[in-house]
């Protein structure tokens, strides 16, 4: 079956060993932000990726979420008196 789909999309099913992009890397420290994240990516992540490279994409996420918390914090207490 793994065979069939490869000759139909012309790639190996499962991960290949390759360094994630950026933007999967993104994708994938807000997948698992919320929590929710395939397997296949999964795989990926920790087949392809390097752990310096998540852990500097998962500190930078939870930074910029933090002051988003607190400049939204501040937009409502300061719109209230």
């Amino acid at each position: 079956m793994d065979k069939q789909r490869e000759e139909r999309t012309g790639q190996p099913d499962g991960p290949t060993g390759k360094a994630p992009s950026f933007g999967q890397v993104v994708l994938s420290t807000l997948a698992a932000a919320i929590g929710v994240q395939s397997n296949r990516n999964r795989e990926r992540d920790f087949q392809g990726g390097s752990i310096k490279t998540y852990i500097a994409a998962g500190i930078i996420f939870t930074a910029l979420f933090v002051l988003t918390l607190v400049l939204v914090v501040k937009t409502v207490l300061g719109s209230m008196g």
